[in-house]
């Protein structure tokens, strides 16, 4: 039977992979957990799966060409995500170990988490809250409606559709900056990035995380946003300059910030930005609802599975460079 070592922190197993995809898994495999609570290092990861064909991977678990390297019985390495910055991808290919990746199925959970603290930031509710839990005295503040405010959306990815629609039902109109992806729709005009902040009510990040987006919003492009605008970061922290948008906020020149990630370990918000006053942040949570968590960790358990029948699944991103999955087909001589 293939053996596989799942390598989340017993602490994260039930919110990152769940009871449903460890028992799918273990009809069809020999399964090693993370025995610990922390991350594992590419000498313990390496010691522990020694044995194992195959790898599901946590975000902070490194595909490294020291951990191939040492893992000459591995065939594949599993991505219980979409996000694979965590592997060294051409080292793997090296090696002939195959990377896979999930698809998103946090589509409609980030997308709730945008609208909510789009709301929260326009009338005031975490702050008003925060007062009231402190026993502070609470002056009501004037808030805004998203009907007839203008949001601006970067990047124009499965989130950003799912996301454009909800928001057209409240009324909101929306620009979008992509310039590699085009809306096609008349009700989605397009505009180049400073158009787009410069008028934008509201300015949603949710662009990928590439060389190319690497501090896209500076302090030029903070600067650019209309006077009182939002911003809302729900793609990545390696996106933003965070001494600019603590600039941006210590300055007033954006009313607010909500934040779902950053550059502190975890991919989570950095704590200077998140003690900020102006600031709601959530510790990684806009795609941590049941539904989206059990669709990554059931599709990697079908990748497995796949895999056992002989066929390279879904999500794989170097299938032609699997030779030691290759290899184990092979009839013996």
């Amino acid at each position: 039977m293939t053996k596989v070592f799942v390598s989340h922190p017993r602490d994260k197993l039930a919110h990152y992979f769940g009871d449903k995809a460890a028992t799918a898994l273990q009809a069809i495999a020999e399964v090693r957990f993370n025995p610990g609570n922390a991350d594992l290092p590419a000498a313990e990861l390496s010691a522990l799966a020694h044995d194992c064909e195959v790898i599901i991977a946590y975000r902070q678990t490194p595909g490294t060409e020291a951990l191939f390297a040492a893992l000459p019985r591995l065939q594949a390495f599993v991505r219980c995500a979409i996000d694979i910055r965590n592997i060294d991808v051409p080292a793997a290919s090296r090696h002939g170990v195959l990377v896979t990746q999930a698809s998103a199925g946090f589509i409609a959970s980030v997308a709730e988490w945008i609208v909510g603290v789009m709301i929260d930031l326009s009338r005031h509710i975490s702050a008003s809250t925060a007062l009231y839990h402190a026993g502070r005295p609470v002056t009501p503040v004037m808030g805004r409606e998203l009907r007839g405010a203008t949001l601006g959306v970067i990047g124009y990815g499965q989130i950003s559709r799912y996301l454009c629609d909800l928001v057209l039902a409240f009324g909101m109109r929306i620009v979008v900056h992509d310039p590699y992806t085009a809306t096609g729709r008349a009700e989605l005009p397009q505009r180049d990035l400073l158009p787009l902040l410069q008028g934008a009510d509201y300015v949603v990040c949710l662009a990928a995380a590439t060389a190319a987006t690497e501090n896209l919003m500076n302090a030029e492009t903070f600067a650019a946003m209309k006077p009182g605008a939002f911003f809302v970061n729900a793609s990545r922290g390696n996106l933003v300059d965070e001494a600019a948008l603590l600039r941006a906020l210590d300055e007033g020149r954006i009313a607010g910030c909500a934040m779902d990630v950053g550059r502190a370990p975890d991919q989570m918000p950095s704590p200077a930005l998140a003690a900020h006053p102006r600031v709601i942040a959530t510790p990684h949570i806009g795609g941590l609802t049941p539904p989206a968590v059990e669709h990554q960790a059931l599709e990697t358990v079908a990748q497995v599975a796949e895999l056992r029948q002989g066929r390279i699944p879904a999500g794989a991103v170097n299938a032609p460079h699997a030779l030691r999955w290759q290899r184990s087909l092979a009839p013996a001589a």
